[in-house]
């Protein structure tokens, strides 16, 4: 039987990866915005969906409020922890004033609407603004050439490892699963494979042992796997939190946005808890490797 080539999803995955490659590259306040749009996106399909539920979130405010953190996040990483307390502090006043009173679910979407959509994502910008230099108005970075690895930003080679362990263990997964899965992983997302996640995690940690040799990390063999580890997980995660979402919500795909793949939410929930992880691992962990 010939293998059925799904055109519209394999165009869709090229697509967004350029557009990924791009704003990764570019930094400053490319991708600042650019991520800006995504997670407004994101949001709005999080909201739609806990509104299936019957649920009324504060979702104009936390919109906006996730905006004002995405952009403190570029200007002011410091600045921006200070707007996930304030922010949830201003929510919760913003829906105790409504005519309806508002409910303990209300409340709660409310603040998961910013914290998963908003708070958590916020740590791409912080870790792609690692080392930045700007190049180009607006703050964007090109490369030139002749490439060398001490030219390049640590932010945009670690973003780029991360993306690229990302795409690693999502590919991984979804084409080892679909030929060699027997073994349901989770009532959450049938259709995931003890399998295809095994083999997801360790696609990432060859990409990330692979990078970490070519950037020349200390103790790269080690530094590369538990990076790949750790990301192979979290992706993983993000993508079962999403799939428990649409499965409380009574929905297959969180929206229609992207052919092929269904919403923002589909295609970006592997990242969700990854860039903490990934940001922390830079600045924290990596240091103390150092000889």
């Amino acid at each position: 039987m010939p293998v059925q080539i799904p055109w519209a999803r394999t165009i869709s995955a090229v697509v967004a990866i350029i557009v990924a490659l791009a704003i990764v590259i570019l930094g400053g306040w490319y991708f600042t915005l650019a991520f800006g749009a995504i997670v407004f996106l994101g949001q709005r399909e999080i909201f739609q969906l806990v509104q299936a539920k019957g649920i009324i979130p504060a979702a104009k405010t936390t919109l906006v409020v996730s905006q004002l953190l995405l952009i403190s996040a570029h200007l002011s990483p410091g600045f921006s922890q200070a707007i996930l307390p304030l922010g949830g502090t201003f929510i919760c006043f913003y829906l105790l004033f409504q005519p309806k009173f508002a409910t303990i679910a209300d409340v709660a979407a409310s603040i998961l609407g910013l914290f998963y959509g908003g708070y958590l994502p916020s740590y791409w910008i912080r870790l792609r603004d690692l080392g930045n230099v700007g190049t180009l108005p607006l703050g964007g970075f090109w490369p030139t050439f002749p490439l060398t690895r001490e030219a390049l930003p640590i932010g945009f080679t670690a973003t780029l490892l991360a993306f690229a362990c990302i795409w690693a263990a999502d590919i991984g997964a979804y084409l080892f699963g679909r030929s060699f899965g027997r073994t349901p992983l989770s009532n959450i997302s049938p259709k995931k494979t003890v399998e295809g996640a095994i083999f997801g995690i360790c696609a990432s940690i060859a990409i990330g042992v692979l990078g970490a040799r070519l950037l020349g990390w200390p103790y790269w063999p080690l530094a590369g796997a538990g990076l790949g580890v750790l990301i192979g997980v979290s992706s993983l995660l993000g993508d079962l939190t999403e799939s428990l979402m649409k499965r409380d919500a009574g929905v297959k795909d969180s929206g229609q946005l992207i052919p092929g793949h269904g919403g923002i939410l589909d295609r970006t929930d592997s990242y969700v808890f990854t860039a903490p992880i990934v940001y922390y691992f830079v600045t924290l962990l990596l240091p103390t490797l150092s000889p």
